[in-house]
């Protein structure tokens, strides 16, 4: 195996039509976060918001090693910011390392989200522009998630 190390950086930044505390509730509620975060019902989600907790999702592709990705979270300033530090593994090999800074930031109409990633990237089993794509994905997943819980309101 060639081992080598990647480091990278991306910021997301999206707009949502509600308060900053119902964005950030979206991230603090274990319900909640495992609708848009988890990859479904199997994902074994769980999730201890505070500072010191811990998040762990499993998944994978059929047939494919387990995926599980494993969060540490190390600031929580209720409804303006979050910090944390992350691994994603398959099986036992450490794929990623990374540290995440999501900011919530009040916006005219709502909500501006800026999430800050920056990653380790080992051995070239991730590559960034993958983890990138994932994240905005899930940020368009919480966009979604608010939209409904604002219909069954």
């Amino acid at each position: 195996m060639d081992r080598h190390v990647t480091h990278a950086m991306f910021t997301l930044e999206r707009t949502y039509p509600v308060p900053p505390a119902r964005v950030f509730a979206a991230w603090a509620e274990p319900a909640a976060k495992a609708r848009w975060f988890a990859a479904g019902p199997d994902a074994g989600h769980q999730l201890d918001f505070r500072a010191g907790g811990r998040e762990v999702v499993h998944g994978g592709p059929d047939g494919g090693p387990l995926m599980t990705f494993e969060t540490l979270y190390r600031d929580i300033v209720p409804d303006e910011r979050i910090v944390y530090t992350s691994t994603l593994l398959a099986g036992d090999d450490v794929m990623t390392v990374s540290l995440t800074t999501v900011e919530f930031r009040p916006a005219e109409g709502g909500t501006q989200l800026v999430l800050t990633e920056q990653g380790a990237f080992l051995d070239g089993q991730e590559e960034p522009a993958w983890r990138e794509q994932g994240t905005a994905a899930q940020l368009d997943a919480l966009s979604k998630a608010l939209t409904t819980a604002d219909e069954h309101r």
